[in-house]
């Protein structure tokens, strides 16, 4: 195996898994998958704190 193995690669060792082990992998995927969703919805409410004028508070007097 490479140090950036391809999808095809890692889909091969995927599919070697015990059910078990495959089923936990699953999760953890979709965990992530939820995590990274959530966190990308959560970016949209903070649009405003990108406002370069509200940069003057980071002025020191």
């Amino acid at each position: 195996m490479t140090a950036n193995p391809s999808i095809e690669e890692i889909k091969t060792i995927i599919f070697q898994l015990p059910t078990e082990e495959l089923m936990a992998l699953m999760t953890a995927i979709e965990e992530r998958l939820e995590t990274l969703g959530i966190m990308q919805l959560a970016e949209t409410g903070f649009q405003e704190w990108n406002d370069p004028e509200e940069d003057i508070y980071n002025d020191e007097a």
